[in-house]
């Protein structure tokens, strides 16, 4: 039911009744927050209460929130934005790149300051780097049974059926290159909900031994993890960004956890075990035995985890940085470096940033207004609607320079791709380098998404001993 508030004088709608009666001025009305039994104002704004003897200060952890002052020290101990406890596997930094690396960038130059000298010099380097290089890419769409019922689901409407397929074809690609089987560790960057993990778990219904690690370093809700535990399959969840992931340690958490696990079934009777034993810390060099089903191994000491494949679904170039960027090498032997790195990864964004849909949606409403001028129609009060501008759809996407406004959108669009292939075969060379097989495929048409590119690597006969996991 649509609430009704009432109206004041100077036409600014005055607070609902149990709401907050303080005026925010920057958003033009009062705030919405309910108050308590009795009170005017919400905890936020109890400040505007002049008859109130409570001060209100901003919580020193997060300046975002207030707390009452005389509160402070209970208030600290359960804020959200305390600190939490770093995990083992926290190492800061150990995949950010090395640290003599980290002034290697100036300060950004937008690509709006290039001049059109320097932008076709630009231009001039990625179509030499890129010459060679094969584009586009082998189609490689696939499905898997696992995800039939979900697939033909009249409940699950366009936009969940875009995701399944997606999911489907990751999966068949992975089914395809022998990736799924019992005795295995997938490890799922960025799992968000999980339902990546889900799937595979679903396909392998039948296989043993199935230990599944879930990365994902924001806090999730809906996730779907609780529904694959079981007995042959373990699901385990850390929250913590990439760059200060220990992979080694985490695995061997995840395989302590799972072998504690199975102990305290069978001695249930013992009162006395400690439930932080799974996460105990070990010093780097000791080795230890676990189960060696060809993804996760022993090779002397340290205790070094083997990679058997890698499958990546690309997308956001434009959020790379050269740090972080393992095709450094790549890079460099074409005569690049950083600086040409940061602008081709800001162009990037030109290839899906709806540049194309947009132009198509302007010149429509153009040819309906000429249509309309030509039919005499004028618009007025009871006339012609004009139609709706467009909106934008890149989230992120850079502006195109002044420069390059004589190039066509699909010429832009083309530089995107360009530039993406450009980054993209920096990672499949660093793969090959690490004596993995990676090459890159189309997994699934650009009307279901305009990031379609995806990057898989198999280990190479022979060279099982250069797939440690970094």
């Amino acid at each position: 039911m649509k609430m009704e508030c009432a109206v004041v004088a100077d036409n600014v709608a005055a607070p609902l009744p149990g709401r907050c009666a303080y005026f925010v001025e920057r958003k033009k009305r009062y705030c919405k927050m309910v108050v308590g039994g009795g009170k005017a104002y919400c905890g936020e704004h109890a400040n505007a209460d002049a008859g109130s003897d409570r001060k209100r200060i901003s919580c020193p952890l997060d300046d975002k929130h207030t707390v009452y002052e005389d509160s402070l020290a209970k208030h600290l101990k359960k804020c959200n934005s305390k600190e939490k406890p770093k995990p083992l596997y926290y190492v800061k930094d150990i995949n950010a790149g090395p640290d003599w690396d980290k002034n290697a960038v100036s300060d950004k130059v937008s690509l709006a300051d290039y001049s059109r000298e320097d932008m076709e010099q630009l231009l001039q380097k990625l179509k030499l780097a890129v010459k060679g290089l094969s584009l586009p890419h082998r189609e490689s769409i696939c499905t898997h049974p696992a995800l039939h019922d979900a697939l033909n689901d009249p409940k699950n409407g366009d936009f969940a059926c875009k995701h399944l397929k997606q999911q489907a074809s990751i999966v068949g690609n992975m089914a395809s290159l022998d990736l799924l089987g019992s005795r295995r560790c997938v490890v799922e960057f960025g799992a968000g909900r999980g339902k990546l993990s889900h799937w595979i778990r679903t396909a392998l219904q039948e296989a043993q031994d199935v230990h599944f690690l879930l990365v994902e370093r924001s806090t999730t809700r809906f996730k779907v993890d609780g529904k694959n535990k079981g007995r042959d399959c373990t699901f385990e969840r850390m929250q913590v960004d990439i760059q200060h992931l220990d992979l080694n340690l985490a695995l061997r958490c995840l395989l302590e956890r799972s072998s504690w696990s199975e102990d305290k079934d069978e001695e249930d009777s013992k009162d006395d075990v400690d439930d932080e034993l799974p996460l105990r810390k070990r010093e780097r060099g000791e080795g230890q035995a676990v189960a060696d089903g060809g993804v996760i191994g022993v090779q002397g000491s340290p205790w070094q985890p083997l990679v058997i494949g890698v499958s990546i679904a690309l997308c956001c170039h434009h959020r790379c940085d050269w740090r972080h960027y393992v095709g450094q090498s790549f890079f460099r032997e074409q005569g690049l470096g950083a600086a040409e790195f940061q602008a081709f990864q800001r162009m990037s964004s030109w290839a899906t940033c709806g540049m194309s849909r947009a132009s198509h949606l302007h010149q429509g409403a153009a040819e309906s207004r000429a249509n309309h001028s030509h039919q005499g129609v004028t618009e007025s009060s009871g006339g012609t609607e004009r139609p709706h501008a467009p909106e934008e759809e890149e989230q992120e996407g850079e502006s195109v320079p002044d420069s390059l406004n004589s190039m066509s959108v699909q010429e832009r669009e083309l530089i995107g791709r360009l530039c993406k292939r450009l980054i993209d075969e920096g990672r499949v060379c660093y793969l090959r380098g690490r004596g993995l097989e990676a090459e890159l495929s189309c997994y699934t048409r650009t009307d279901i998404s305009m990031e379609n590119v995806l990057l898989t690597a198999v280990t190479r006969s022979g060279h099982t001993g250069a797939t440690h996991a970094p």
